[in-house]
């Protein structure tokens, strides 16, 4: 299930932290959610004030959000496809990260998609030469503990079907992710699933005082 998190100043400092990542002639993921709708429109303001950037947005809401910033948008198979761009970097928000602390302050595996756009997020995600997760303190934790949402094809219905289920399954502390990932990705009728394993490079979180960045 998908939190509302921390203060909106925190998420706009994560959100323009990683817009700031993006350089002249980027093609740049946008992601879907709060947060990475700040780093859209920061993206806008520094393609207005002439960045040459395209985006592939991961939603509906992040496409509409773009082209209203005036971000141009590529679809995705446009940007991946034969004679492709490809992507860039991918900016993108997370219901929860898991964040070493200490010594180890490296980034690891996520979970994202409790607002359903998951399968979408993680092919753009895992496409981009990088992958920026943004995010304010409230996602950060040492272990992975939320709820995963998990697509399903519905039984009865074709390998086709425009329509699937998604479920939000809740596993408690989830100590070895990738092994997780891969139970959930080889169980017959499982689509997608929103478990995010060795795809983010870098984590933005915003902070009341300035932005802290942990990378992979």
């Amino acid at each position: 299930m998908k939190t509302s998190g921390g203060s909106d100043a925190t998420k706009r400092r994560a959100g323009e932290s990683a817009a700031e990542a993006v350089t002249d002639g980027d093609v740049v993921g946008l992601g879907t959610g709060s947060t990475a709708a700040h780093a859209i429109r920061r993206l806008g303001e520094r393609v207005d004030a002439g960045l040459d950037a395209r985006g592939v947005p991961t939603s509906l809401a992040s496409r509409e959000l773009a082209l209203d910033a005036g971000v141009p948008c590529l679809d995705l198979p446009e940007a991946v496809g034969p004679g492709g761009p490809g992507i860039d970097l991918a900016v993108d928000g997370a219901d929860q990260v898991a964040v070493g602390r200490g010594d180890d302050p490296a980034v690891g595996p996520l979970i994202k998609g409790g607002g359903a756009a998951h399968a979408r997020e993680k092919l753009v995600d895992a496409a981009a030469d990088r992958f920026l997760v943004v995010a304010d303190p409230s996602k950060e934790t040492p272990v992975l503990d939320g709820s995963v949402p998990v697509e399903v094809l519905p039984a009865g219905r074709s390998a086709v079907a425009e329509s699937f289920l998604v479920f939000d399954a809740s596993f408690g502390a989830i100590d070895d992710p990738a092994l997780l990932s891969t139970t959930l990705s080889t169980t017959p009728g499982v689509v997608e699933h929103g478990l995010f394993v060795g795809l983010a490079d870098e984590v933005h979180v915003g902070t009341e005082s300035g932005v802290r960045v942990a990378r992979r």
